[in-house]
């Protein structure tokens, strides 16, 4: 696992826009997840390092039930009634492939609003999880959210892996 070829967004060159920008993002974003998570059971999954902490399954329900909100309900006009408390109160749920492909389902239709939103003007005005926002604000606080807890999601893989995790995500950096 310790070479695989991430497809960063960076590594796409130049991008045309914000949204589009935002896009490639998400899927590399997307595609750390499922490397986090490849050798994890799904018992792993759903631990707690401690009291009132998240779990992987925890953050993954949570970036599907933020993105949805933000993206697809906020800027793409998609009906969405979110249970945000849900999302972190679960002590157990779906295993990882169905965690996965609820992540990866989210992701598309993002990708999809976001391709949508490209040449649209960003200052139009939103409203969002009782946030006055603006399409620029709703790009950059969706896309920012994920990098955060896709870290966190690596930070516990790596833990639950141990020692020798094998998830160097930028091999190409080695020894730099």
């Amino acid at each position: 696992m310790s070479d695989v070829k991430l497809r960063t967004a960076l590594s796409r060159g130049p991008c045309p826009s914000l949204p589009r920008l935002a896009a490639r993002y998400l899927e590399e974003y997307r595609q750390k997840i499922h490397l986090a998570t490849a050798g994890l059971s799904d018992e792993q999954l759903w631990w707690r390092p401690a009291p009132g902490s998240n779990s992987i399954g925890n953050l993954v329900l949570h970036l599907c039930g933020n993105l949805s909100q933000w993206l697809l309900e906020g800027l793409g006009g998609e009906a969405y009634a979110r249970r945000r408390g849900a999302e972190f109160a679960a002590a157990g749920g779906p295993g990882r492939d169905e965690l996965l492909a609820r992540l990866d389902g989210v992701v598309r239709r993002c990708r999809e609003v976001l391709a949508a939103a490209d040449g649209a003007p960003l200052d139009r005005r939103l409203e969002v999880q009782g946030y006055a926002v603006d399409v620029l604000g709703v790009v950059f606080h969706a896309t920012e959210h994920t990098s955060y807890h896709t870290g966190q999601i690596l930070f516990l893989a790596k833990q639950l892996l141990g020692a020798d995790h094998g998830l160097e995500l930028y091999p190409q950096h080695r020894g730099e």
